[in-house]
């Protein structure tokens, strides 16, 4: 059994996969880096309405340990940092791809059948 380094051991193979999307912005962070490729934090920022600037530093730093994005620093004043995905940031972006097509389907279904409002 693999233990995580937020938690206990895990007990199945979701349960290791959640720990690390886990938190509203992960898989939002990880689409918008597939999307766009490296970005700095201004522009992840931008690309995420509504994120916390204290909740996106914690999710990247979070994504960072956990290996799913690549921290590039700069040695330039003003400081430039651009972050990326990893290999395994890509393969799990793309495990995530279905789950995606699953709730743009459903939401689709909701708001034609009226039980979603239309943003």
């Amino acid at each position: 059994m693999t233990s995580s380094a937020r938690r206990g051991p895990y007990i199945c193979g979701i349960d290791a996969a959640m720990d690390v999307v886990s938190g509203k912005w992960k898989s939002l962070i990880l689409w918008e880096l597939d999307t766009y490729g490296v970005r700095r934090f201004g522009e992840l920022k931008r690309g995420l309405p509504g994120v916390s600037e204290k909740m996106l530093i914690q999710h990247l730093r979070e994504m960072e340990q956990d290996g799913l994005i690549h921290r590039q620093v700069y040695g330039e004043v003003p400081p430039k940092v651009e972050y990326s995905l990893t290999e395994d940031g890509r393969s799990l972006n793309a495990a995530l791809a279905p789950l995606g097509a699953w709730g743009t389907a459903r939401a689709e279904r909701l708001t034609a059948d009226g039980s979603l409002a239309v943003a």
